[in-house]
């Protein structure tokens, strides 16, 4: 297969839009538009291409995705050449075995001003990646130097503090003006579930300035949905709040929410009612683009069909939901208070953020409960309150401490978690949205207070 069979070369040519990522979102939220975007990739670049046009041609605000396949994020790239010359599928787009020309076909006459594309991969060490894409006239990608690491894999933390800041440099000087290059922060999805919201909000932003620092001038800020949507309201609004604090205001920024990144409801009318109460969150709050899931999660890959109506889905209930309303929490919210500590404790490291990250982990002031990388300490502990908000039960060395839904400082064993407690916490939204709905508001459906978390079904 080449370019060719794509398109034609003078169209591939030029399929590189004026206008950058982080302008159409920004675009977009002036217009009162959510962005929608599904996470999609195939080997095979007619899919990939069929993939796109489907998305664009949407009855949605999208921006399209090209997931990156496991052997390119891992670097073993002889693998994902084995693998097209076998016929064997792949599962993402392998940006970097296929030429830069076949990818500039497959995005010709898709790729324009009012549809850009992000690339999105998983890995810690992403040079090949960002000059693929640059080479195929891409400017947007996510990641970061903790996010990319300590969920996926034993890279050690500062060979990939070292990678991302080579490759936002790197990024940042392909990219030919006047477009601007992009990195989106995965720090706000850091294991998907059960990691408390303060912890989230604060890597995201962290890794945001870190992109900043490393000469990226467009960046977004990730949040994903958890269990209780007070709670992460709170944290939206506290990651836009902590981002006008601490990004220079000349830097482009918006956040992005992702639909509950854990275990997922196993009913259709579940997942639908999840992802709606997703795209309400997103408006209410005031984030500006949304990561869909689909009513396949819980199964299967979903096909582009699927991914085209959690879109819609997506879109038609941020329609419905109207303009975001004024924050109901005081000023201080208890997730903006702890976010801030974590950022201040790791920025009194000093002005090298790439040191004081790797700093902050050695000593244990950042630790992301449950992960199991070398590089985290491993000493915190969260779980869910009665009234389902992720609350930690153990903190190690970091600047916070454990407290009860009350406000008041818990005991040491407050909240342990035992394997079936574990289990009944990874499975509560999804036995909350396949129950049936409760009474009251339709953003905390089957979430009503002091409920007790059943265990997963089999």
């Amino acid at each position: 297969m080449n370019a060719a069979t794509l398109a034609a070369p003078d169209v591939a040519a030029s399929s590189a839009p004026s206008v950058s990522f982080g302008s159409f979102v920004a675009g977009a939220a002036a217009s009162g538009q959510l962005v929608v975007q599904p996470r999609m990739g195939f080997g095979d670049p007619h899919r990939m291409r069929g993939g796109l046009e489907r998305t664009k041609s949407a009855v949605a605000t999208t921006v399209g995705t090209l997931t990156i396949d496991s052997y390119t994020r891992v670097g073993d790239h002889a693998a994902a050449r084995d693998a097209l010359a076998e016929g064997t599928p792949l599962n993402g787009y392998p940006i970097t075995t296929h030429s830069a020309e076949l990818t500039r076909g497959l995005l010709a006459g898709v790729l324009d001003a009012g549809f850009p594309v992000q690339v999105r991969h998983g890995s810690s060490r992403p040079e090949p990646i960002v000059r693929a894409l640059a080479a195929a006239g891409l400017d947007a990608t996510e990641g970061g130097p903790v996010s990319y690491c300590l969920p996926y894999g034993r890279t050690p933390l500062a060979e990939s503090v070292e990678n991302w800041a080579h490759c936002c440099e790197l990024l940042a000087s392909l990219v030919p003006a006047p477009r601007v290059a992009h990195v989106e922060s995965f720090g706000g999805c850091m294991l998907g579930q059960l990691c408390p919201p303060g912890l989230l909000v604060a890597i995201s932003l962290l890794e945001g300035l870190f992109f900043v620092r490393h000469g990226i001038r467009s960046v977004s800020l990730s949040y994903a949905q958890q269990t209780d949507p007070g709670q992460d309201a709170e944290a939206v609004r506290a990651l836009h709040r902590l981002a006008a604090e601490f990004l220079p205001p000349e830097v482009d920024r918006h956040v992005v929410l992702y639909t509950y990144m854990g275990v997922f409801p196993h009913t259709g009318r579940g997942a639908t009612r999840l992802l709606e109460a997703s795209a309400r969150l997103a408006v209410t709050s005031g984030a500006q683009r949304l990561i869909v899931k689909t009513a396949a999660e819980a199964h299967r890959i979903p096909t582009v069909l699927e991914n085209v109506r959690a879109l819609e889905t997506a879109a038609a209930t941020a329609a419905l939901t109207g303009p975001p309303r004024e924050a109901a929490e005081p000023a201080d919210s208890e997730v903006y208070r702890e976010a801030r500590a974590f950022v201040e404790a790791v920025l009194d490291f000093g002005d090298d953020l790439g040191k004081a990250l790797r700093t902050a982990f050695a000593r244990g002031v950042l630790d992301v409960p449950y992960c199991l990388h070398p590089d985290n300490a491993g000493r915190s502990r969260s779980f869910i309150d009665a009234g389902g908000r992720l609350r930690w039960s153990e903190t190690g060395s970091m600047p916070v401490a454990p407290r009860r839904a009350t406000g008041r400082r818990a005991p040491r064993s407050a909240g342990s978690m035992t394997s079936d407690g574990l289990l009944a916490a990874l499975g509560r939204v999804a036995s909350q949205y396949d129950g049936p709905p409760t009474t009251g508001s339709r953003g905390a459906i089957g979430a009503r207070p002091g409920a007790r978390a059943v265990r997963a079904p089999a």
